[in-house]
């Protein structure tokens, strides 16, 4: 009979996984950082990019430049400055990566095959020698959101098919290239940076782009919209107006045909016929029968009758509306009257007027001054810097007017003024309201913003509660929250010479653009406050205990994270956090207004349940989310300022509840100088 060989197997086992503790299983990621660090970096310049003895236990994660998720595969490579030499290729096998920003080295060859990086949402790799075409495959990145291959070698023509296919790009940065061609066909909507200046393209620019400044495509042969009419464009003798290649008088408008010889004149074959009438040679005028000038007068009667009637109906209904708001109370007549004086000339001609400019940014669609006074309006709010109204344009266009209240905009002077609005019309993103234009005067300070058509986050709220009412759902609530954070976090990260702050964020100041996606509004008027002893308590259940109404202190980016927590508790609990702004359900700790300090003694009490929304207990297994959000919101409203945590780290824990997307520029949002999203000159000559 045989031994058994249970004690054998047992001390096999045992050995196997002693060897399987002593050699882990080897980093995915390892063998490409090492091949690309052996033949890019010649001078050694990666010092701690080493393997270990076994090889195995090497875990790249801790190298410079090297991020990785939790479950060790690399997201982040960031390698700038470091006269990195020879060919990218071995990082296209890093199929995780997110972010990869090689710039300012001397990196060269071809552009790989980027079909292995489709999860790749950020490539910088200007200021390099790379050479070559870019490869059709950079279609398959289509979640990418910045992508700048700015002062290289590249050459060819721009694959305009398969760069209309990244619908989600942001930045497009192809300057200083030797690109050839046209870019006619471009037509991505989402871009807001654009610049292929510098090249050799050639040809009209698309309309699709007709938005972006001059700068963005000069040296090369490119014409149209900022780069002046195309010659060649008026040579096709069947296009009214044209006259064997003459350019338009810029001074005629574009539906008039100005002709400079009859020949120009579009012929018709109806005069031609009606001249050989009744079969005669000469020049027979053709006679209307009696029929025919009946018809026609009864028609003009007819047609005067409907315009009359029309105009009567117009100023009837006017009238009628006055009529009715002059017999409200004086709320009604107040909010009137400022209407009123905003549709009409705020800027008589008196002797010592000043009379101000128009100021627009990059990107923004140029009107006058006289084209806002003449736009339809509608006031859509009061706050705490001034009259937000809705104006539509002549043309159909709708903006957001804010009109800052006091002449003298808290005691600031022009020069300060301007320098601010600079700043702000600078940034840029996703989760920000655009800031278009501005207009200054002593007598008038106007701020022109993209308008938000679905509202703003207060009533979303609390908007129309009772029966009929459809509850913000909690995907809903954890979107917006992810969304404004990201949006203030990169306010606070623009520019570190600033320290950048928000100062007024509240839930009318979320609004939801036309795809429900979240905008910050209003940020950056802080500077503008008028001053403590003159100005009513605003939004005091937002405002950090740091900060007291007769303060004279400016908010800060810790104010602004404790603001950013009593917005979590009020997405959470559904109750508002400040009385001038929501009369109802509102939350008091000792007679006064205190949202945060009513959560902690709720929660210190083991009734967290208690604290949440009624509208959210319809949701199944949520609790855990709700439970998580709750302990940032507690988090960032730390009554000492230095325990709160920063807005990047907010993003974070956000994103993390649900596993959200990584956001464009979530990586490196506490740290400036290492996050490629945002602008070089986003500070410009403001912080020198």
């Amino acid at each position: 009979m045989a031994p058994p060989l249970t004690p054998l197997l047992l001390f096999l086992l045992l050995l196997l996984l002693h060897q399987a503790a002593a050699f882990p299983p080897r980093h995915p990621d390892l063998q490409p950082l090492l091949d690309f660090k052996s033949s890019a970096d010649k001078d050694n310049k990666l010092t701690d990019w080493v393997s270990t003895a076994a090889g195995a236990a090497t875990n790249p994660c801790t190298w410079t430049g090297v991020s990785c998720f939790t479950n060790r595969r690399v997201f982040r490579l960031v390698l700038q400055n470091l006269n990195l030499q020879g060919s990218i290729h071995p990082l296209t096998s890093l199929t995780e990566l997110r972010l990869l920003s090689l710039k300012s080295n001397n990196l060269s060859g071809p552009l790989p095959d980027f079909s292995t990086l489709s999860s790749l949402k950020l490539l910088f790799l200007s200021h390099n020698s790379f050479s070559g075409s870019i490869p059709v495959s950079l279609s398959s990145l289509t979640r990418l959101y910045r992508l700048d291959l700015s002062f290289n070698n590249l050459s060819s023509s721009l694959p305009v098919t398969a760069v209309n296919r990244l619908t989600h790009l942001l930045t497009l940065r192809l300057e200083e290239n030797r690109f050839t061609g046209s870019i006619s066909g471009l037509d991505i909507p989402t871009l807001q940076d654009f610049n292929v200046s510098g090249n050799s393209l050639s040809g009209e620019i698309p309309k699709t782009l007709s938005g972006f400044p001059q700068s963005a495509f000069s040296q090369n042969q490119l014409c149209g919209y900022s780069m002046g009419p195309c010659k060649g464009g008026y040579s096709d003798p069947t296009k009214p107006g044209s006259d064997n290649g003459a350019i338009a008088s810029p001074l005629v408008p574009s539906g008039s045909v100005v002709s400079s010889s009859p020949s120009s004149l579009p012929t018709s074959a109806t005069p031609t016929k009606n001249t050989n009438h009744d079969g005669g040679g000469g020049n027979k005028t053709s006679h209307i029968s009696p029929l025919a000038l009946v018809a026609i007068i009864v028609g003009d009667v007819l047609i005067l009758a409907v315009v009359s009637l029309l105009l009567y109906c117009y100023f009837w209904r006017n009238y009628a509306a006055k009529m009715g708001r002059s017999g409200k109370g004086g709320g009604s007549k107040l909010m009137e009257t400022e209407k009123i004086v905003y549709s009409s000339s705020p800027y008589p001609n008196q002797p010592g007027f000043e009379r101000g400019r128009m100021v627009f940014f990059e990107g923004g669609k140029r009107f006058e001054l006289e084209d806002l006074l003449r736009a339809s309006a509608e006031m859509l709010g009061k706050g705490g810097f001034g009259t937000a109204y809705k104006a539509v344009l002549d043309d159909g266009s709708v903006v957001a007017v804010k009109r800052l209240k006091d002449a003298n905009v808290g005691g600031a002077g022009k020069r300060e003024f301007e320098q601010q609005m600079e700043v702000l019309g600078r940034l840029r993103h996703p989760n920000l309201v655009s800031f278009k234009a501005y207009y200054f005067a002593r007598e008038e300070k106007l701020l022109v913003y993209d308008y938000m058509p679905n509202g703003s986050l207060f009533w979303l709220l609390h908007g129309n509660r009772g029966p009929g009412r459809t509850p913000l759902d909690w995907t809903t609530r954890l979107k917006i929250a992810a969304g404004a954070a990201r949006g203030l976090a990169f306010i606070h990260n623009s520019c570190k010479a600033l320290k950048l702050a928000h100062g007024n964020i509240k839930s009318t100041n979320i609004l939801l653009d036309k795809s429900g996606n979240p905008r910050v509004s209003d940020f950056g008027l802080a500077l503008f406050a008028p001053p403590p002893a003159t100005s009513a308590p605003r939004s005091n259940g937002y405002r950090a205990p740091e900060l007291s109404p007769s303060d004279a202190r400016k908010p800060t980016q810790r104010s602004d994270v404790y603001s950013f927590g009593v917005l979590l508790l009020e997405l959470l609990t559904g109750k508002c956090p400040s009385i001038g702004e929501c009369g109802g359900g509102v939350v008091t700790v000792g007679g006064t207004v205190d949202l945060p300090r009513w959560v902690q003694s709720v929660v210190r009490e083991e009734w967290t349940a208690e604290v949440f929304d009624l509208e959210l207990m319809r949701y199944k297994d949520i609790e855990e989310e709700m439970v998580g959000l709750l302990q940032i919101a507690l988090a960032c409203t730390a009554q000492v300022p230095d325990q709160r945590p920063r807005m990047g780290h907010v993003v974070k824990m956000i994103e993390e509840i649900r596993g959200v997307e990584v956001s464009p520029c979530h990586e490196g949002l506490d740290s400036v100088s290492d996050s490629p999203c945002l602008s070089e000159d986003t500070c410009g000559a403001v912080s020198q």
